[in-house]
C-alpha cells in the first residue's frame, strides 16, 4: 500500500488525534498551516540583473507558480542599493500547494542538505509561526544544477492559524518534519 500524501494525512489522523489530546471539540479549533512564504533575497540583483531572473525562474519551478519580485524599501548608500530596486522574489503558496510542497521539502530537498541534522525549536516566533532557512536553493529536484550560476538561500515561513508554539511544534512533528530538541 502506497504511503498517504500529507494532506490525506492531515485530515484522517492529525485533525482526530488532537481532538482527542488537546480536547478540542471544534474542527477548525485544530491548528492547521494557512500558508507557506518562500522568500529568496538576491543581493547580487544590484549589478547584475541576469541574477535577479534566474532566482526567479528557480523560485518559480521551486514554488509551482510565478513569483512576485521584491522591491528594496529604502536606500543603502554602502550596498550601493536605491529604494525601488529589484533585490528578490517571493511566492506565497495556499491550498494543495502547501502540502504538495511540504512533500517535496520533507522527503527529497531536507534530506539533499548538508550537514542537516534537524530543526531547532527556537524557529518558532511565539505565535505558532515557524521560519527557518536552506543555505543552497539548488536542493530541491526541480532546479537543475547545472542552471544554477549563483546559489541563493531560500527562507521559508510557515504560518499556522495557532496561538502557541507548543501545537505548531506537534503538528509539524504530526507531518514528519524533523526536529532536534
Amino acid at each position: 500500500m502506497a504511503e498517504k500524501r500529507f494532506k490525506q494525512v492531515y485530515f484522517e489522523d492529525i485533525i482526530p488525534r488532537f481532538k482527542k489530546e488537546f480536547g478540542f471539540d471544534n474542527i477548525h479549533a485544530v491548528p492547521k498551516i494557512q500558508k507557506i512564504v518562500l522568500n529568496m533575497g538576491v543581493g547580487a540583483a544590484v549589478s547584475n540583473s541576469k541574477a535577479l531572473e534566474n532566482a526567479t525562474r528557480d523560485l518559480a519551478l521551486i514554488s509551482g507558480q510565478k513569483p512576485c519580485v521584491t522591491l528594496a524599501k529604502k536606500s543603502i548608500a554602502g550596498f550601493k542599493l536605491r529604494e525601488g530596486m529589484k533585490i528578490g522574489c517571493k511566492v506565497t503558496l495556499r491550498g494543495d500547494r502547501i502540502y504538495d510542497f511540504l512533500e517535496r521539502l520533507v522527503y527529497v530537498a531536507l534530506p539533499r542538505v548538508k550537514n542537516f541534522k534537524g530543526f531547532s525549536v527556537k524557529n518558532f516566533d511565539g505565535s505558532g509561526n515557524f521560519n527557518f532557512g536552506i543555505n543552497d536553493h539548488s536542493v530541491f529536484p526541480e532546479v537543475k544544477y547545472d542552471d544554477v550560476s549563483l546559489a541563493s538561500g531560500l527562507n521559508i515561513s510557515i504560518v499556522t492559524n495557532s496561538a502557541d508554539n507548543k501545537s505548531s511544534k506537534s503538528l509539524l512533528s504530526m507531518l514528519k518534519f524533523p526536529f532536534i530538541n
